[in-house]
């Protein structure tokens, strides 16, 4: 009557915890002869899936997930009464060994700091390398910027050049128009002076002439 009781009360619970002076056995079937899925501690907090029992199991799940069967009758509906004191202990206890934890890990931190520990080796000869390819850096920002002022100023020179390349042509060019011009002249005083040539000699010739036969 008493198990029917306890079973009935917990299939109303939506929420039981492990009433058993020691752990309890989750399996994945509700039997005893299925497979065990978990080990649960006293006073674990279990959320009922399924709130008719079957062969005196119930389907349940824990926080985590997962979910299997437990026998009913090793539960119970009431949270675990927790004891002030206990808790209170148990967190300065947690606290006591945080603070132990934190102060190795503190000393150890020092002692890889420590001038001439590996760590401090590793970390100046990172230093001086960097250090190194700053420098390197900086050498070439300068020579790149002593380049480009190179650069401007032979594009100058050439701007220059093709300017001044370009004026000969033009006073290459203006010579010939008028050594042209002088050649055309020079042909046009050869002409005029043919011309008269032509008028001149024939009256020559022609007064030589009448000279002789006058004698």
């Amino acid at each position: 009557m008493l198990i029917i009781s306890a079973t009935t009360t917990i299939a109303m619970a939506d929420i039981v915890y492990v009433n058993d002076a020691q752990n309890l056995s989750l399996y994945d079937a509700a039997t005893s002869h299925s497979n065990v899925i978990k080990v649960l501690a006293t006073d674990t907090a279990l959320t009922v899936l399924d709130k008719k029992p079957k062969n005196g199991f119930i389907n349940v799940q824990l926080t985590d997930g997962t979910e299997g069967f437990i026998k009913a009758r090793f539960t119970k509906a009431e949270p675990p009464e927790i004891d002030p004191k206990d808790s209170t202990s148990k967190e300065m206890s947690i606290l006591q060994s945080n603070n132990v934890t934190l102060r190795a890990e503190l000393s150890a931190l020092k002692e890889t700091l420590t001038p001439g520990t590996t760590l401090e080796k590793s970390l100046a000869i990172e230093r001086d390398k960097l250090t190194r390819e700053l420098n390197e850096l900086k050498k070439t920002m300068a020579s790149s910027s002593q380049l480009r002022n190179e650069r401007d100023e032979l594009q100058e020179r050439v701007v220059n050049v093709e300017r001044d390349l370009q004026q000969y042509k033009l006073e290459n060019q203006a010579l010939k128009d008028t050594a042209s011009q002088d050649w055309f002249l020079y042909g046009g005083l050869l002409s005029l002076f043919g011309v008269l040539l032509g008028f001149i000699l024939p009256k020559l010739g022609w007064r030589r002439k009448n000279s002789w036969d006058s004698f």
